[in-house]
């Protein structure tokens, strides 16, 4: 299936979704969300890698137009996110091949410490330009139109440390089972996503919410 079609079916998928759970849904103002309609609490929590911070995921893929647009809510909630809680990406691929270039140009363009300045760029180059970011030479070239050194982009592309996070990804996304993105989980425990909570804008508020639900049940130091 190529990507358009995927992100057609997608976006299909995304609004059925969002109609069933209608009723459910909570405004962005709401004071507690409600478990099991609202958010999961899964059932063999993991192990985080942010030691005593709490920490929130981000499944995602550039190939993904709803994790498009959830990208600009999450990038104004980082902006005041607590000094207690790190927040970090995880690109999926399912194992496709499109989504997997994808993935591996996420983790090149962190490598470079572009990622944050260039992740908009990238959303808008596929969706909006309908540039084949999914290819690794188009996107080799892409790069290089934003300042980079090309060579330097494909080294970072091909190095061990990108494969590496690459494939560290794929195990992380088989140990949370994520069936559909975007998804956040919070604090290794707790899971939301843009359907449940209502719309992309309500996210942040759902976020925060399960986050101090988070660190009210780590143990007291």
């Amino acid at each position: 299936m190529s990507l358009s079609n995927v992100a057609r079916a997608s976006r299909r998928g995304f609004l059925a979704a969002v109609a069933l759970s209608a009723l459910a849904a909570f405004p962005a103002t709401a004071q507690t969300l409600v478990e099991g309609q609202h958010y999961t609490r899964i059932k063999n929590p993991q192990p985080v890698g942010s030691g005593k911070k709490i920490e929130v995921l981000e499944f995602f893929s550039y190939g993904c137009p709803h994790c498009r647009d959830l990208d600009p809510e999450l990038v104004a909630w980082q902006k005041s996110i607590p000094a207690d809680v790190e927040f970090r990406r995880v690109p999926v691929d399912y194992g496709r091949e499109q989504w997997a270039v994808l993935a591996k140009a996420y983790y090149t363009l962190e490598a470079l410490g572009v990622e944050e300045k260039l992740t908009p760029e990238v959303f808008a180059a596929l969706h909006d330009k309908k540039t084949p970011l999914y290819q690794d030479k188009a996107f080799f070239d892409w790069a290089a139109t934003k300042g980079l050194d090309r060579k330097k982009v494909e080294d970072a592309y091909n190095s061990f440390g990108v494969t590496s996070k690459f494939n560290r990804s794929r195990a992380i996304a088989k140990d949370y089972n994520v069936q559909s993105v975007p998804l956040v989980i919070v604090d290794g425990k707790f899971q939301v996503s843009s359907d449940k909570v209502g719309s992309h804008a309500a996210m942040p508020t759902a976020i925060n919410q399960l986050i101090t639900k988070a660190r009210a049940e780590r143990p007291k130091s």
